[in-house]
């Protein structure tokens, strides 16, 4: 007996999953490095200067912002830097996430106007080998982003510890010891 000719239908079906695999690894390439583009700092590093002072670099993200992943409370979480924050402001998830206290209830202008929040308190922060400890937040419900990601608002509570300086699309965090 001998075996059945190959078919065109065989063909096609090989031809269909050759695609679809192909499709796969061009999706997971290229989702790495989109997302390498939208959060370049994903692993922050830190060097000690020659006065002791710890300096954490960030690179600026494809749309011009200084984004990154930082521990909040030792847990990862993006973040936008935003000098016009007064404080750390984040989505009422992400702060359940990191068992933040809901606290009294504020009013906070947001680019999207008056919003309502709650005072809360980020127990750590750390950027690299920068350290912060108990520092203002605010937790704002309707904070978030419209694909769904979450990813908070580093404000002034935070960033007036440290000295910063930008030169070209560099970002230079310092924390004096």
């Amino acid at each position: 007996m001998q075996a059945p000719e190959p078919t065109n239908k065989y063909g096609k079906t090989f031809a269909i999953i050759a695609w679809l695999i192909l499709m796969v690894l061009l999706f997971l390439f290229f989702q790495d490095t989109i997302s390498k583009q939208l959060n370049p700092n994903q692993q922050l590093r830190s060097v000690t200067g020659s006065s002791g002072e710890t300096r954490t670099v960030l690179i600026r993200n494809k749309s011009g912002h200084y984004v990154g992943t930082a521990l909040v409370n030792n847990t990862p979480v993006n973040f936008m830097l935003d000098t016009g924050a007064t404080t750390i402001a984040i989505d009422a998830g992400t702060a359940r996430q990191l068992n933040l206290p809901f606290g009294r209830e504020v009013q906070v202008s947001t680019a999207n106007g008056i919003a309502q929040a709650y005072q809360s308190q980020v127990d750590s922060l750390q950027l690299g080998d920068i350290r912060l400890y108990n520092i203002d937040a605010v937790i704002v419900p309707q904070l978030g982003n419209l694909d769904g990601s979450a990813e908070i608002l580093l404000g002034m509570s935070a960033l007036k510890q440290l000295e910063f300086h930008q030169q070209g699309n560099q970002l230079t965090l310092i924390q004096h010891n």
